[in-house]
C-alpha cells in the first residue's frame, strides 16, 4: 500500500493510493494510529478503502504524514562525509550515527518552509525514511527487518551557521536540526519495494533539484548499513515502536553544504525566501517545498558568568 494523510473539510484523514485517485478512510484515525494497530489494523484499511471516498492525486491536499513518537536520523552514505570532513575515520566503520530529532517539526510534502529565525544557511537534505511497524527491543538485523513497515521521503532541512556553533561542544545538533522535518508524499511499505532490495539493501534512485536545475542525486544501496542494521541498532538497550521514523542520513551530493565545499566557486548559495527544493525517490514519488521567510528572532539573554578569574 501507499498511505498519506490529507487534509479535508472533515479534517485530516488517512488516505491509500488507487490507481489515479486517493481512497480516504472515515475522519478520526490517523496514520500513526493505523500504524499502531498493527497487521490487523492495515488489513482493516486496505478493505475498507475499497469503497470509500475518492480523491483524485491532482486534487489532493496533503497535509504532515504522521506524527511520529520519535525520529532518528543517521549517517549511513560514506561519500557525504568523507565530503565534508575530507575523509572518513576507521571508528565510522564500527556502528551506525544517529541523532534525535523533533516529532513536531513534520512538514507536509509541499508545504511552504519557513525560514528559522536568525539563519542565513539554510540546507536540504536529501534521505530516505524507514518507519517502523510494530515494538521490538534488541532486534538482530534479521529481526529487524521484519518490524519495517516502510519508507518514505526525508529531508532532514538543516541550519549549517548553528550546526558549526552547536558541533563545538559535545552535545550533538540542537537548533540546527530543530524546524523542519519533510516527509512523504506516501508511506510505502515494504512488500511494495522488494524487487528494489540489491544484496539485502534497498536500491532506490535519488535525485534533488533547487529551482529547477538537479543538484545532487545517489542510490540508497550506497548506505553503508541496510535499514533492517538501523531499526537494530536503534533497538539495541531500548525499544522502538510503532511509528518511529529513522532517516538513512544524507547521501552523496545530497546537500549543498557539499557542493559549495567541492565546487565553491559554481555552487547555488545557501537557501533563501522564494526558493523551491524538489526531492525524488523512485517508487516513493516526490517532495517540493518553497522556502519562505521566517519569524522574527526571539531574543534570548546571554548567559550569566558565574566564574570570576583573577585580575
Amino acid at each position: 500500500m501507499r498511505l498519506t494523510t490529507l487534509r479535508t473539510p472533515a479534517g485530516r484523514r488517512v488516505g491509500v493510493l488507487d490507481g489515479d485517485v486517493i481512497r480516504l478512510l472515515d475522519a478520526g484515525p490517523t496514520l500513526q494510529d493505523v500504524i499502531a494497530g498493527g497487521e490487523e489494523s492495515l488489513a482493516d484499511v486496505a478493505r475498507r478503502v475499497r469503497t470509500g471516498d475518492a480523491v483524485e492525486v491532482g486534487d489532493a491536499a496533503f497535509g504532515p504524514l504522521l506524527a511520529p513518537p520519535s525520529v532518528r536520523d543517521f549517517l549511513t552514505y560514506e561519500a557525504h562525509l568523507a565530503e565534508l570532513a575530507g575523509s572518513v575515520p576507521d571508528e565510522w566503520y564500527e556502528k551506525p550515527l544517529f541523532y534525535f530529532s523533533n516529532p513536531a517539526s513534520i512538514t507536509g510534502p509541499y508545504d511552504d518552509v519557513r525560514i528559522p529565525p536568525l539563519v542565513t544557511q539554510l540546507d536540504y537534505e536529501l534521505e530516505v525514511g524507514v518507519v517502523v511497524g510494530r515494538a521490538g527491543s534488541d532486534l538482530t538485523p534479521a529481526q529487524a527487518a521484519d518490524h519495517i513497515l516502510g519508507y518514505t521521503i526525508f529531508n532532514d532541512w538543516s541550519a549549517r551557521d548553528l550546526q558549526v556553533h552547536e558541533f563545538k561542544f559535545p552535545m550533538g545538533p540542537s537548533k540546527s536540526k530543530d524546524a523542519a522535518i519533510t516527509l512523504g508524499p506516501w508511506l510505502v511499505t515494504a512488500d511494495e519495494l522488494a524487487d528494489h532490495v540489491d544484496d539485502g539493501r534497498l536500491a532506490l534512485r535519488t535525485e534533488v533539484s533547487l529551482n529547477g536545475v538537479r543538484t545532487g542525486g545517489d542510490v540508497t544501496s550506497n548506505m553503508a548499513w541496510s535499514f533492517a542494521d538501523l531499526v537494530a541498532y536503534a533497538s539495541r538497550g531500548t525499544v522502538v515502536r510503532p511509528g518511529d521514523v529513522m532517516g538513512s542520513g544524507t547521501c552523496g551530493t545530497g546537500c549543498l553544504a557539499e557542493i559549495r565545499r567541492t565546487d565553491p566557486d559554481n555552487a547555488p548559495g545557501w537557501l533563501a525566501p522564494g526558493d523551491v527544493v524538489r526531492i525524488e525517490v523512485e517508487e516513493l514519488g516526490f517532495i517540493e517545498n518553497r522556502l519562505v521567510p521566517g519569524p522574527a528572532p526571539v531574543e534570548i539573554p546571554a548567559g550569566r558568568r558565574r566564574i570570576r578569574t583573577e585580575a
